[in-house]
């Protein structure tokens, strides 16, 4: 394989490009923007991306960074805890059996260093604007209007992927109602609220929330009107943090920021010589931390089924895949592994996140408290639910 074009350099465009230069094939990321991205954005790391991200060489980096979240909490708004999930339960199925707490924007700077050690470039301030596939490989043209040619094209451009509009593949599904309002704090949330876990979800008709703790201080999940201006709703923001936990002063606040909330998936991950992997491929709400890792886990899967379809001899004495223990991989070609993302963009990472926002805002939550009660005290029925939500089975079920 002469060289692979990756569009995006965010952590599924530079760990897809990681995984085919540590293979032994030349590739080249083209970055729209000048530098790599900043924003603390996805913050949770599950046990197969922690393993994948070891298979990477990578991981030890990531971890000196973060934090380990061995626990995490159901809350009720007004009642206080409902139940806490231990995912020690999964010690038999990984070699970490926790999240990793930490911002991807300090994960993107150590996969940029290794693939520039293993020979990768990235090219920044590049935005692909066109790709046009032939038989032998792609073409991708940038808004500058440079060319740059390879044997394939992975679109990792984000939700708003240029490479998917170029190539007019659909991306259909839904808008939440609520836009959702981040905040990081530099207040010790675990003071204000005596007895909360890194990672806390917390129920209520009215106004439900997420609280997550992060190296740098705290992250809070607010829904918030669609209808209203941004200003008015970050000038009530003090307000809602006072309600959430009430120092006798407003909240310390570093940033805060409003978006809309999109779940879709693109029609095709595949065409012609050109993959989509994470948002560009799909997109979901952020409760559950399924987004950044199942991109990640897309960007290894393409980028090991492009490698493993080379001749023996192109992979002799080059690194292996980083896969975890029990991954099923579609024996043939990139076609099933594309097909295979796909449908679980629409059987696990969908339902999961969608699943959570319903139980989150119920009206009558009370059912959800007793099922939740039922799970934590049940290690066997933890030990399946965690499976599933930190996207584990989706990677050991035969496609």
């Amino acid at each position: 394989m002469r060289r692979v074009l990756v569009a995006g350099a965010g952590p599924v465009g530079l760990t897809a490009a990681l995984t085919l230069a540590r293979g032994g094939v030349p590739v080249t990321v083209l970055e729209a923007g000048p530098a790599l991205a900043a924003e603390s954005r996805a913050s949770t790391f599950h046990p197969p991306t922690l393993e994948m991200l070891a298979g990477l060489a990578v991981l030890d980096e990531l971890m000196a960074r973060g934090l380990v979240a061995r626990t995490f909490q159901y809350r009720d708004r007004s009642g206080g805890p409902i139940a806490t999930l231990d995912m020690g339960v999964l010690a038999g199925e990984t070699p970490y059996p926790f999240r990793v707490q930490c911002e991807q924007s300090k994960l993107t700077p150590i996969l940029l260093d290794h693939l520039r050690r293993h020979g990768g470039e990235v090219v920044f301030g590049q935005e692909v604007r066109s790709v046009r596939s032939h038989p032998g490989g792609v073409v991708a043209t940038t808004a500058g209007g440079d060319a740059f040619t390879g044997d394939w094209l992975i679109g990792a451009d984000g939700a708003h992927s240029a490479v998917r509009r170029a190539l007019g593949i659909p991306f259909e599904g839904i808008t939440y109602p609520e836009r959702f309002l981040v905040a990081s704090t530099e207040e010790d949330v675990g003071d204000l609220l005596p007895g909360i876990e890194p990672i806390n979800y917390v129920f209520d008709p009215e106004e439900w929330l997420v609280l997550l703790r992060t190296p740098d201080g705290w992250r809070v999940l607010l829904p918030t009107p669609p209808g209203t201006p941004d200003a008015a709703e970050l000038a009530r923001l003090p307000a809602r943090l006072r309600a959430v936990a009430d120092p006798g002063r407003d909240w310390r606040v570093a940033h805060a920021s409003l978006y809309r909330v999109h779940q879709r998936v693109a029609a095709r991950f595949r065409q012609g010589r050109t993959l989509l992997a994470g948002d560009a491929a799909h997109v979901n709400n952020p409760l559950g931390g399924l987004g950044m890792n199942s991109g990640i886990h897309d960007a290894v899967l393409l980028a090991t089924a492009l490698l493993t379809g080379r001749p023996p001899a192109a992979r002799q004495g080059r690194e292996g895949p980083a896969l975890p223990h029990g991954t099923v991989l579609p024996h043939g070609t990139v076609d099933e592994v594309a097909a295979r993302r796909r449908e679980v963009a629409l059987t696990h990472v969908r339902p999961i996140s969608h699943g959570n926002w319903e139980r989150l805002r119920a009206a009558d939550p009370a059912a959800h408290h007793e099922e939740l009660r039922a799970l934590a005290a049940d290690p066997a029925a933890t030990r399946a639910h965690l499976l599933r939500t930190c996207l584990i089975s989706s990677l050991r079920e035969p496609p």
